[in-house]
């Protein structure tokens, strides 16, 4: 197994230990673990690249990966009433529709490559960022004013990759 797929694995693994510390109070591990994944998100596409280690089950499972931390880490910190929840419905939103998109494009036998627009990436590392601010938040709350401009951030940015990718998708099947 390659360094960059090991990586994503990891990240795998993580999401249901975040989801045991967080469930259990235990935020400063839920943290660590949170912080430890987002480390892990960075290192497979860094060694991806710098090690010549690209692969199709690599470019398939680490979007997946991401979807998989993220969104389970929205609905737990809205469940938990951390952050509002429509910024968690429309997270989710989003890569639902992405994901029924790649199905849609699969199922009629439309060629694509997995490759997330730059856009894309931005959106996920300011979702990373916001999660990690609002754990941090939990156990020192003194973030309240970054904490808001990074929701409306995370909602604009989840708004126009989403469009972003609903147009590229509706591209694809003309």
């Amino acid at each position: 197994m390659s360094w960059p797929n090991f990586f994503t694995f990891l990240r795998l693994l993580l999401t249901p230990l975040l989801t045991i510390f967080f469930i259990n109070h235990h935020f400063t591990l839920a943290t660590f673990v949170f912080l430890l994944a987002g480390v892990t998100d960075a290192l497979d596409g860094f060694l991806a690249r710098r090690l010549n280690q690209k692969s199709r089950l690599g470019a398939c499972l680490d979007p997946i990966a991401d979807k998989i931390l993220l969104s389970t880490s929205f609905v737990l910190l809205s469940w938990g009433g951390y952050i509002p929840s429509w910024l968690a419905v429309v997270v989710l939103s989003r890569d639902i529709f992405i994901l029924l998109g790649a199905l849609l494009l699969f199922l009629f036998d439309v060629s694509f490559e997995v490759k997330p627009s730059l856009l894309g990436k931005l959106t996920t590392l300011t979702q990373i960022i916001t999660i990690l601010a609002v754990l941090i938040n939990i156990q020192w709350p003194y973030l309240y004013l970054l904490r808001q401009i990074l929701f409306y951030l995370t909602l604009g940015l989840t708004l126009a990759s989403g469009l972003q990718y609903t147009l590229k998708g509706y591209q694809m099947f003309r």
